[in-house]
């Protein structure tokens, strides 16, 4: 009898058009540091805005990820649950995928693999970036809370007094990791307020 190969961890970084492209960079680059096998799905408008943000291109991007797919290629290996995966995380998420997601509309890779990632009950993490919501953001991220998923808006912690942008980027990188059961996330934990 053969023992069986343990399933390497396996993570779904998906990256769409809001503004924060930067969070997916930083959570890219944060898996490979943490030795995660990723699987990158890349929208067009994800593109547009990490060339806009950041000045990169698909094909630099696509280079921070071990696999990385077109949104169009619905017969990729992502698009099943049994290739199993241990999280996945779109990041950023725009309304326009969140509501693709909450309905259950998948018409491209990136919602497929998110449909399949809640079917399988696997966790999905979506950073969600708009400001103010309206009525229907709010139904559709109630929606996918329901169905099992979990909305992150990175709003930033002050608490750890960061210094920077990058601290407060990386801050919420590192929340998200946990969220998505990512073993060595390490988000600074609230100390509590300590007496003068």
């Amino acid at each position: 009898m053969t023992a069986s190969r343990p399933v390497p961890q396996r993570l779904v970084i998906g990256i769409t058009g809001a503004t924060g492209a930067v969070y997916g960079l930083h959570l890219l680059r944060r898996a490979r540091a943490l030795q995660l096998e990723t699987h990158l799905i890349l929208t067009p408008a994800g593109v547009l805005n990490a060339h806009h943000e950041l000045g990169l291109d698909r094909e630099a991007l696509e280079c921070e990820a071990d696999v990385s797919y077109a949104p169009g290629d619905v017969g990729a290996c992502v698009a099943s649950g049994s290739f199993a995966t241990s999280a996945m995380i779109v990041a950023p998420c725009s309304m326009k995928s969140l509501a693709a997601i909450a309905h259950g509309f998948g018409d491209n890779l990136l919602t497929r693999a998110a449909d399949v990632t809640l079917k399988e009950r696997r966790r999905l993490v979506l950073v969600v970036r708009e400001t103010p919501f309206n009525l229907a953001h709010l139904r559709n991220m109630t929606a996918v809370t329901e169905m099992g998923g979990i909305v992150f808006p990175p709003l930033p912690a002050f608490y750890h007094h960061p210094k920077d942008i990058e601290d407060l980027v990386n801050e919420s990188v590192e929340r998200v990791l946990e969220l998505a059961g990512v073993a060595g996330a390490q988000p600074q934990a609230w100390a509590g307020l300590r007496g003068s």
